[in-house]
Protein backbone atom coordinates (compact mmCIF):
# COMPACT_ATOMS: atom_id res chain seq x y z
CA UNK A 1 0.00 0.00 0.00
CA UNK A 2 1.29 3.47 -0.92
CA UNK A 3 1.83 5.98 1.83
CA UNK A 4 0.07 9.33 1.66
CA UNK A 5 3.42 11.04 1.08
CA UNK A 6 4.09 8.87 -2.00
CA UNK A 7 0.60 9.54 -3.35
CA UNK A 8 1.01 13.26 -2.70
CA UNK A 9 4.39 13.27 -4.49
CA UNK A 10 2.86 11.64 -7.56
CA UNK A 11 0.02 14.19 -7.55
CA UNK A 12 2.49 17.07 -7.30
CA UNK A 13 4.52 15.67 -10.19
CA UNK A 14 1.37 15.30 -12.28
CA UNK A 15 0.33 18.85 -11.35
CA UNK A 16 3.80 20.13 -12.22
CA UNK A 17 3.65 18.36 -15.58
CA UNK A 18 0.21 19.83 -16.25
CA UNK A 19 1.44 23.31 -15.30
CA UNK A 20 4.48 22.89 -17.56
CA UNK A 21 2.24 21.95 -20.49
CA UNK A 22 -0.09 24.89 -19.81
CA UNK A 23 2.88 27.26 -19.60
CA UNK A 24 4.46 25.99 -22.81
CA UNK A 25 1.14 26.03 -24.69
CA UNK A 26 0.42 29.58 -23.50
CA UNK A 27 3.94 30.75 -24.38
CA UNK A 28 3.80 29.29 -27.89
CA UNK A 29 0.39 30.87 -28.50
CA UNK A 30 1.53 34.30 -27.31
CA UNK A 31 4.92 34.11 -29.07
CA UNK A 32 3.21 33.25 -32.36
CA UNK A 33 0.75 36.14 -31.95
CA UNK A 34 3.10 38.85 -30.67
CA UNK A 35 6.72 37.66 -30.95
CA UNK A 36 8.99 36.52 -28.14
CA UNK A 37 10.35 39.97 -27.28
CA UNK A 38 6.91 41.55 -26.84
CA UNK A 39 5.53 38.92 -24.46
CA UNK A 40 6.12 39.23 -20.72
CA UNK A 41 6.30 36.46 -18.16
CA UNK A 42 3.18 37.91 -16.51
CA UNK A 43 1.25 37.63 -19.79
CA UNK A 44 2.31 33.98 -20.05
CA UNK A 45 1.16 33.28 -16.48
CA UNK A 46 -2.21 34.92 -17.14
CA UNK A 47 -2.69 33.03 -20.42
CA UNK A 48 -1.77 29.75 -18.70
CA UNK A 49 -4.14 30.61 -15.83
CA UNK A 50 -1.47 30.07 -13.19
CA UNK A 51 0.11 32.36 -10.65
CA UNK A 52 3.32 34.13 -11.57
CA UNK A 53 5.03 32.39 -8.63
CA UNK A 54 4.26 29.01 -10.21
CA UNK A 55 5.71 30.22 -13.49
CA UNK A 56 8.88 31.60 -11.88
CA UNK A 57 9.43 28.42 -9.84
CA UNK A 58 9.70 26.50 -13.11
CA UNK A 59 11.37 29.18 -15.29
CA UNK A 60 13.50 31.92 -13.79
CA UNK A 61 13.21 33.98 -16.98
CA UNK A 62 11.92 33.96 -20.55
CA UNK A 63 15.24 32.58 -21.83
CA UNK A 64 14.78 29.42 -19.75
CA UNK A 65 11.27 29.08 -21.11
CA UNK A 66 12.45 29.50 -24.73
CA UNK A 67 15.20 26.95 -24.15
CA UNK A 68 12.64 24.44 -22.86
CA UNK A 69 10.49 25.06 -25.94
CA UNK A 70 13.32 24.25 -28.36
CA UNK A 71 15.44 21.76 -26.39
CA UNK A 72 14.18 18.79 -28.43
CA UNK A 73 15.01 20.67 -31.63
CA UNK A 74 18.47 21.50 -30.26
CA UNK A 75 19.07 17.82 -29.51
CA UNK A 76 18.09 16.98 -33.10
CA UNK A 77 20.41 19.70 -34.41
CA UNK A 78 23.37 18.18 -32.57
CA UNK A 79 22.42 14.71 -33.80
CA UNK A 80 22.38 16.09 -37.36
CA UNK A 81 25.77 17.73 -36.80
CA UNK A 82 27.29 14.47 -35.52
CA UNK A 83 25.89 12.52 -38.48
CA UNK A 84 27.19 15.17 -40.88
CA UNK A 85 30.68 15.12 -39.32
CA UNK A 86 30.80 11.33 -39.44
CA UNK A 87 29.65 11.20 -43.07
CA UNK A 88 32.14 13.91 -44.09
CA UNK A 89 35.14 12.90 -41.99
CA UNK A 90 37.42 12.83 -45.04
CA UNK A 91 36.44 16.37 -46.15
CA UNK A 92 38.71 19.27 -45.27
CA UNK A 93 38.20 20.88 -41.85
CA UNK A 94 37.09 24.08 -43.64
CA UNK A 95 34.39 22.20 -45.57
CA UNK A 96 33.24 20.37 -42.43
CA UNK A 97 33.02 23.64 -40.46
CA UNK A 98 31.11 25.27 -43.31
CA UNK A 99 28.71 22.29 -43.29
CA UNK A 100 28.20 22.53 -39.52
CA UNK A 101 27.54 26.27 -39.81
CA UNK A 102 25.12 25.61 -42.66
CA UNK A 103 23.15 23.21 -40.44
CA UNK A 104 23.16 25.80 -37.66
CA UNK A 105 22.03 28.59 -40.01
CA UNK A 106 19.14 26.44 -41.23
CA UNK A 107 18.19 25.78 -37.60
CA UNK A 108 18.51 29.50 -36.81
CA UNK A 109 16.21 30.43 -39.68
CA UNK A 110 13.52 27.93 -38.55
CA UNK A 111 13.72 28.77 -34.84
CA UNK A 112 14.80 32.41 -34.98
CA UNK A 113 12.41 33.86 -32.39
CA UNK A 114 12.94 31.14 -29.80
CA UNK A 115 16.70 31.11 -30.32
CA UNK A 116 16.73 34.88 -29.90
CA UNK A 117 14.88 34.37 -26.62
CA UNK A 118 17.47 31.82 -25.51
CA UNK A 119 20.33 34.14 -26.42
CA UNK A 120 18.86 36.96 -24.35
CA UNK A 121 19.67 35.09 -21.14
CA UNK A 122 23.34 35.19 -20.22
CA UNK A 123 23.45 31.60 -19.01
CA UNK A 124 20.19 30.17 -20.32
CA UNK A 125 21.66 28.78 -23.51
CA UNK A 126 25.09 28.10 -22.10
CA UNK A 127 24.93 24.31 -22.49
CA UNK A 128 23.73 24.68 -26.08
CA UNK A 129 26.33 27.35 -26.83
CA UNK A 130 29.07 25.39 -25.07
CA UNK A 131 28.43 22.30 -27.23
CA UNK A 132 28.44 24.31 -30.44
CA UNK A 133 31.56 26.17 -29.30
CA UNK A 134 33.39 22.87 -28.64
CA UNK A 135 32.65 21.62 -32.16
CA UNK A 136 33.76 24.90 -33.74
CA UNK A 137 36.99 25.01 -31.70
CA UNK A 138 37.86 21.45 -32.71
CA UNK A 139 37.32 22.19 -36.39
CA UNK A 140 39.30 25.43 -36.15
CA UNK A 141 42.12 23.50 -34.45
CA UNK A 142 42.05 21.02 -37.33
CA UNK A 143 42.50 23.96 -39.74
CA UNK A 144 45.26 25.62 -37.77
CA UNK A 145 48.63 26.10 -39.39
CA UNK A 146 51.88 26.67 -37.56
CA UNK A 147 51.76 30.43 -38.06
CA UNK A 148 52.20 32.15 -34.71
CA UNK A 149 50.15 35.18 -35.73
CA UNK A 150 46.91 33.20 -35.96
CA UNK A 151 44.36 34.03 -33.28
CA UNK A 152 43.73 31.57 -30.49
CA UNK A 153 41.04 29.12 -31.71
CA UNK A 154 38.93 29.60 -28.58
CA UNK A 155 38.88 33.35 -29.19
CA UNK A 156 38.20 32.84 -32.89
CA UNK A 157 35.28 30.50 -32.07
CA UNK A 158 33.91 33.06 -29.59
CA UNK A 159 33.99 35.78 -32.25
CA UNK A 160 32.52 33.49 -34.92
CA UNK A 161 29.60 32.49 -32.68
CA UNK A 162 29.06 36.13 -31.68
CA UNK A 163 28.74 36.97 -35.38
CA UNK A 164 26.12 34.22 -35.70
CA UNK A 165 23.91 35.57 -32.91
CA UNK A 166 20.34 36.43 -33.84
CA UNK A 167 20.77 40.20 -33.66
CA UNK A 168 23.76 40.12 -36.02
CA UNK A 169 22.11 37.66 -38.39
CA UNK A 170 18.82 39.59 -38.56
CA UNK A 171 20.67 42.86 -39.19
CA UNK A 172 22.65 41.33 -42.05
CA UNK A 173 19.54 39.69 -43.50
CA UNK A 174 17.05 42.54 -43.10
CA UNK A 175 19.23 45.66 -43.36
CA UNK A 176 22.14 44.53 -45.53
CA UNK A 177 20.03 42.20 -47.67
CA UNK A 178 22.11 39.04 -47.34
CA UNK A 179 20.37 35.73 -47.91
CA UNK A 180 21.15 32.96 -45.45
CA UNK A 181 23.52 31.42 -48.01
CA UNK A 182 25.38 34.66 -48.78
CA UNK A 183 25.59 35.44 -45.06
CA UNK A 184 27.21 32.05 -44.47
CA UNK A 185 29.63 32.61 -47.36
CA UNK A 186 30.68 35.98 -45.92
CA UNK A 187 31.17 34.41 -42.48
CA UNK A 188 33.40 31.72 -44.00
CA UNK A 189 35.45 34.27 -45.98
CA UNK A 190 35.87 36.41 -42.87
CA UNK A 191 36.75 33.75 -40.31
CA UNK A 192 38.42 30.99 -42.30
CA UNK A 193 39.23 32.06 -45.85
CA UNK A 194 40.51 29.53 -48.33
CA UNK A 195 44.27 29.67 -48.61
Amino acid sequence: MKSMGEAKGRTERRDAAENRKRILDAAIKLFEQHGVEQVSMNQIAMEAQIGSGTLYRRYKNKSDLCLDLIKDNIALLFEDIQVYLKEHQTASPRERLKGVLSLFMSFREKKLQLLTGVEEGALAGSHFQFNLHEIVVQLLNDMKTNEQTEPNTTFKADMLLAALRSDSYVFQRDVRGYSSESFLEQICLTFFPEK
